[in-house]
């Protein structure tokens, strides 16, 4: 039996129903490996798995901040390794399942997380100038020219991740890129299998609409406006779904541009997963448009490597 399991994929393959299908069959349980749905009271943008829907099946590292909160890749990697360490102490096998690839990355290969902290001024001079679109854009292309190669791996939106990458520049000088590229090098602390889910991009797309269409029926607008009145902070109001129902808020868009923004930031997003993930030549990549019961055929495929 392996130490550890991986499903990664884009946002809305189906990789949560897999991995409890997976825990059911093997006596697993999930570690979440989601960057926003570690943050208490973002369910519905979130798209975080209910009570009924885990099956009886425990779920790892869901609700864990405060969206207040700043809560780094380093405090994710600490608290998987926890709760991993946990699980297996226990007999059971970690099913590590999310799309946030840096968590993952982090957790497989026990990336160093070096001088995180060590200059907060500097990090809190770069958030002021990120408040507006001029100071963001700014950012941007202080980042274009000191790590462009970083700018291949970082969506400009990203604004959390760029100014992480400028801050380790600040703080040692050398581009970000660099220490990724040395990080991937580093052999994984887990004997792991990991499984990419992918599916045809146009039904990933409609899925991706219907969910979003689903959240602002569940009441994705009241969330926010509940997220907003608790003083939610800026890293978790930084979140697609969040962040375009802020802005309609705001009085900024109309609520047909915000759902429309959404779906587009969603598609966008998927895109970016995939690619980042398709890098890693160690997974497994299980095509769910090849497959006539996808739900089983996954798990067997699933089960032949663990």
């Amino acid at each position: 039996m392996k130490d550890l399991v991986v499903i990664a994929g884009p946002t809305a393959v189906g990789k949560s129903d897999a991995a409890i299908e997976l825990a059911k069959r093997t006596g697993g349980e999930i570690v979440s490996a989601d960057s926003m749905q570690i943050y208490r009271g973002m369910d519905i943008g979130t798209a975080k798995v209910t009570k009924e829907e885990m099956q009886g099946i425990p779920h790892h590292l869901l609700d864990i901040a405060d969206p207040s909160e700043e809560f780094s890749a380093s405090d994710y990697k600490a608290a998987a390794d926890k709760v991993i360490a946990d699980i297996r102490s226990r007999g059971k096998l970690p099913i590590l399942c999310g799309g946030t690839g840096f968590y993952i990355q982090a957790v497989l290969y026990g990336i160093d997380f070096t001088n995180e902290e060590t200059d907060r001024s500097y990090r809190e001079e770069l958030e002021k100038r990120a408040l507006t679109e001029e100071g963001r854009r700014g950012l941007v292309d202080e980042l274009k020219e000191k790590d462009p190669a970083s700018l291949e791996k970082i969506h400009e939106n990203n604004i959390k991740r760029v100014i992480r990458a400028l801050e380790y520049y600040h703080e040692t000088g050398a581009p970000i890129s660099a220490h990724n590229a040395l990080m991937r090098k580093k052999e994984a602390v887990y004997d792991y299998v990991g499984f990419l889910i992918t599916d045809d991009r146009k039904v990933l797309y409609d899925r991706i609409d219907k969910r979003v269409d689903r959240m602002m029926e569940e009441g994705l607008e009241a969330e926010v406006r509940a997220l907003i009145e608790k003083g939610a902070g800026k890293t978790a109001m930084q979140a697609i779904g969040y962040k375009e129902m802020v802005e309609y808020i705001n009085g900024n868009i109309s609520i047909e541009q915000a759902i429309e923004s959404i779906k587009q930031g969603s598609r966008h997003y998927a895109k970016r997963q995939l690619t980042w993930f398709k890098n890693r030549e160690n997974f497994h990549v299980i095509d769910r448009s090849t497959l006539t019961d996808p739900g089983n055929e996954m798990i067997d495929i699933m089960q032949s490597f663990i």
